[in-house]
């Protein structure tokens, strides 16, 4: 890094510490290829909890191993949960597991044209 920035090694150091201090930067993570991992598809649900089951819901969302993201959002749906599976069937599984609690609408990602990404920092 310090050689594409054209600082020192020490320098970049002390930067990135300081970033970690002041918490801008709050973690530091890796980017698994999940198609290679046995993961080829993925999967966007819109959630809307029956009335009565928001809690109930949201936990069994925190619980479901393919699951990687959950956003609590504003409007008709309560949740937008992110999914990787293994095969279409295992989406059915998970959709059983939350349809006693929750109306769902889901799509299949085919690409992603945008990857996750940093905003434009000024």
């Amino acid at each position: 890094m310090a050689t594409e920035i054209g600082l020192s090694a020490p320098s970049i150091s002390e930067r990135i510490k300081r970033l970690q201090e002041t918490g801008i930067i709050s973690k530091f993570t890796i980017e698994l290829n999940t198609e290679l991992v046995g993961y080829p598809f993925s999967a966007i649900v819109r959630v809307k909890p029956l009335p009565g089951k928001i809690h109930i819901l949201q936990q069994r969302l925190i619980e479901l191993d393919n699951c990687i993201q959950c956003d609590k959002v504003t409007g008709e749906d309560c949740f937008i949960a992110r999914l990787l599976l293994k095969s279409i069937p295992e989406l059915d599984d998970v959709l059983e597991s939350i349809v006693e609690l929750a109306e769902t609408s889901t799509a299949i990602i085919k690409k992603s044209p945008v990857e996750r990404r940093l905003p434009a920092l000024d």
